[in-house]
């Protein structure tokens, strides 16, 4: 077990749990308040649309509706007399938002404006973040990150790759460097962690710091303090693009990647079944929540091409489910990936498609996959 590594991770991430808790307790005692009118609370209504503890001074931005605005004062009073109770807190600075808020909106941090804008923070020399996501487990995203990462490393560009799903990190072992060990340098808030460098790109994982066998059992506050640590406390160096393989779902490390560092986008990754349709649908509307620009949908194991016939396709889990949600959102379907069996005696489980069978239809897949991505990143700065 790597103890020494694990137990300085948990002592730097111990300090972020009790930033986080701060933040906690704030928003638990604004709870109780409500629109005198419908008698629904101010969070869940969206009109409490960011709040940022820097003790002793809090500052809250009330987002309210045109037929609110009658309510501010009375509003702005009962928050300030609340926060000012709290212990170390001095001062409440409250500061009035000019966007309608959303009525569906739920929890600060859980909606399109949330906390996410104020607290966004580059990466030292990292150029572009781009998350890959899905709605569902199995429908081969951490392949798709990893893939892609090697693919635009061959292309010539510096890339790192984050392993973000801190519950179940399969990146080191696809990578073949799961008994590897990454050095830390420093100490205290200059700790660094440097990545391990495969396949011509550096990566970071928490399966690089626990044993095979070894659960993470953390709360959501744990886990958004390791993602915080992974971005910016590893030694990125110089970096095109950090491609981040998040965890299926819409949970605590959507957000707090969403919440912690500007993205260039995200790529949705899913299947041609209805299944995964369905939760892909929910993580691209999660993101487009958030003001995570989408950078389009990823369908993997489109079809079946069997070894000995690479003329013919059969779509073993159904048609078109890649299509279908790219038109719905208006988004692009940028690549097509598909099922391929390669020789058993020369396969390696460790070793990227991309670079172990560069002339196969998924490899050159990748490679255009790469292009569209390039070239989607670009048009959006323009």
């Amino acid at each position: 077990m790597r103890l020494g590594h694990w137990n300085t991770l948990i002592k730097i991430t111990e300090r972020c749990f009790e930033i986080m808790l701060t933040d906690k307790e704030a928003l638990k005692a604004l709870s109780g308040l409500k629109d005198s009118g419908s008698d629904r609370s101010l969070l869940e209504l969206g009109w409490i649309d960011q709040l940022i503890v820097r003790s002793p001074k809090v500052i809250v931005r009330l987002n309210l509706p045109k037929y609110a605005q009658a309510q501010r004062d009375r509003i702005a009073k009962e928050i300030t007399d609340i926060l000012e109770g709290l212990d170390d807190i001095a001062s409440v600075q409250i500061e009035l938002s000019n966007t309608a808020p959303n009525s569906n909106q739920g929890e600060i941090g859980h909606g399109g404006h949330g906390q996410s804008a104020p607290s966004l923070k580059s990466i030292p020399n990292v150029k572009h973040v781009v998350a890959v996501s899905s709605g569902k487990g199995g429908v081969g995203k951490s392949t798709v990150a990893l893939n892609l990462a090697c693919a635009l490393s061959q292309n010539g560009y510096r890339v790192g790759l984050l392993d973000a799903d801190i519950y179940g990190p399969n990146i080191p072992i696809m990578l073949g460097v799961s008994d590897t060990t990454p050095e830390v340098i420093g100490s205290g808030p200059d700790q660094k962690i440097i990545p391990i460098e495969a396949s011509g790109i550096a990566m970071v994982s928490m399966g690089l710091l626990i044993d095979d066998d070894q659960p993470v059992i953390w709360r959501g506050p744990m886990l958004n303090g390791i993602i915080r640590q992974f971005l910016y406390q590893a030694n990125w160096g110089e970096r095109d693009f950090l491609v981040v393989d998040l965890p299926p779902g819409t949970g605590d490390a959507q957000l707090s990647l969403a919440q912690a560092v500007p993205m260039s986008g995200v790529l949705i990754v899913t299947t041609p079944q209805q299944v995964s349709l369905q939760d892909s649908r929910r993580g691209l509307a999660m993101f487009k929540q958030m003001n995570v620009p989408i950078l389009g949908v990823v369908e993997n194991m489109s079809v079946f091409i069997p070894p000995d016939q690479p003329d013919k396709e059969y779509p073993l889990f159904g048609k078109g489910g890649g299509q279908t949600l790219s038109k719905e959102n208006s988004v692009p379907l940028l690549a097509k990936l598909p099922l391929e069996i390669h020789n058993e005696k020369e396969h390696k489980d460790y070793f990227p498609i991309v670079l172990q069978y560069p002339n196969s239809i998924t490899a050159k897949a990748f490679r255009r996959l790469v292009n569209e991505v390039v070239e989607k990143i670009r048009l959006n700065k323009s």
